[in-house]
């Protein structure tokens, strides 16, 4: 017990501070939709006994010490206090009710006296579930990775819970690169200088001075943050994704980002037809651990693993390409756009510049500073996408099936957030819109219309391209 207190008294992160400050009070939320309906007569136990020692922070508030500096201070938490089961009229579709119920716990902050997190269980079917749980967890307690392993800690496997979870393989397909000498890598290396100090540049001029145009998805409202978001959420078939890959010669990313930019610029256009050549930018949230998946709760927390928990991220800038005034325009090319944006920044190293700056503007003005760098970051921009590889086999919360997993994050001044996570066959992509300006039905349809529109494309293609 002594060895967890000393962990907790720890100084709380830079991210940690960022992401709970003045100007920034972001929330990762996961979805887990039950395939039955839900037995809450175990929700306390479960939380004392599984969640509660996953990670000491989830038994922490932020305090500051007698040097202004945050620490992580550990409290007594009372489970029953964070547990909201919340009450519906009676109605033969609850799906209203509940878009309703999470629109509002989206913008609600959780208080800071208390430990930051909340689970909502929602015990009234839905038309895509039985139940749904919801984890409410404050981005200052670790990113998407940290936390969904947390999340995943507290599950099992349907098939077998002696056994592991497995998720998809991100190893890249070609390996020759290891396998150059230095004389060879040379030319990609100064390539790969160059092309980082240009993006590097750029992120500074993005970040500073350059702002997105204000189009159907970009209303350049201030305080967006604390207004009203809808949620809505499109499955797609993994193994339609993984065709369209195939048949491509391209990656998953590639197609879902592919997807996504194609799908925007038809929102748009439908919205605002001279919008379709408005400039407009995605950031593109990262996870800069260098592992291939997952890793335990337990091997996050090993001291000999260097920082596996946390917030280990950084962003991307990429510009979403615009679409043709062409009638023959070919939706494959967002794809491909969209394969050659990725593969020039994987080969740059700016994300780490980035980082590092962030860190030099800490240690310079502190991290209200930097909390204002991300804030005008984000607003500046046009939609905000983040990704998460979920597990292949079906999961069970305390004997409860999963059938669905989903999750969304909170807290910037965006108009839009995407975020995509597998789970077993199905790519869930999940828009967080704002409510009033976003027609969140429409936009929604337009992305459906961009994977069945690429789909088809890339189904007819007698070969694989060579692009």
């Amino acid at each position: 017990m002594d060895e967890s207190y000393e962990e907790v008294e720890e100084a709380v992160s830079p991210p940690g501070q960022y992401f709970n400050s003045s100007v920034i009070c972001s929330y990762v939320f996961g979805f887990l939709e039950m395939a039955i309906p839900i037995d809450d007569s175990k929700t306390i136990p479960l939380i004392k006994d599984v969640f509660l020692p996953i990670n000491p922070r989830f038994s922490s508030i932020m305090i500051r010490d007698e040097n202004g500096k945050r620490r992580w201070k550990r409290v007594e938490v009372k489970p029953e206090e964070h547990v909201k089961i919340p009450k519906f009229p009676e109605s033969e579709s609850y799906d209203h009710y509940f878009d309703d119920y999470v629109t509002s716990i989206l913008t609600e902050r959780t208080p800071q006296n208390k430990p930051l997190w909340e689970i909502h269980i929602i015990k009234y079917p839905t038309s895509n579930a039985a139940g749904t749980i919801i984890f409410k967890l404050h981005h200052a307690l670790g990113d998407g990775y940290s936390l969904m392993g947390a999340l995943l800690s507290c599950l099992q496997r349907i098939d077998d819970p002696s056994l592991p979870l497995t998720f998809p393989s991100r190893t890249s397909s070609s390996s020759q690169g290891s396998k150059k000498n230095v004389i060879q890598k040379l030319p990609s290396f100064i390539s790969s200088f160059f092309s980082s100090m240009s993006d590097f540049g750029s992120s500074l001029v993005k970040t500073r001075m350059v702002v997105d145009d204000k189009t159907p998805v970009r209303s350049g409202y201030e305080g967006t943050e604390s207004m009203p978001f809808a949620l809505s959420s499109i499955s797609l078939s993994l193994d339609h994704v993984k065709a369209i890959k195939t048949k491509l010669g391209v990656t998953i990313n590639d197609v879902i980002t592919g997807i996504i930019f194609y799908g925007i610029r038809l929102y748009m256009q439908e919205i605002d037809y001279m919008a379709r050549k408005a400039k407009s930018t995605a950031v593109v949230m990262l996870n800069t651990r260098n592992v291939k998946g997952y890793q335990s709760v337990k091997e996050m927390q090993n001291s000999k693993v260097k920082g596996l928990w946390g917030n280990k991220i950084s962003f991307l800038q990429i510009t979403i390409p615009k679409l043709s005034q062409s009638e023959n325009c070919n939706p494959l090319e967002f794809v491909w756009n969209a394969r050659k944006l990725i593969k020039k920044k994987r080969r740059s190293f700016s994300v780490y510049l980035i980082g590092l700056l962030l860190d030099l503007e800490m240690k310079l003005k502190g991290p209200e500073a930097v909390a204002k760098i991300i804030y005008k970051t984000l607003g500046n921009c046009s939609v905000v996408i983040s990704n998460i590889f979920g597990p292949m086999e079906q999961m069970a919360l305390a004997n409860h099936p999963i059938s669905g997993l989903y999750f969304t994050m909170t807290g910037g001044p965006e108009n839009i957030d995407i975020t995509i996570m597998s789970y077993v066959k199905v790519l869930r992509i999940t828009l967080r819109t704002l409510k009033g300006f976003i027609d969140e039905q429409k936009f929604k349809l337009c992305i459906e219309k961009a994977f069945d529109v690429i789909f088809k494309a890339a189904m007819e293609i007698s070969r694989t391209p060579n692009k």
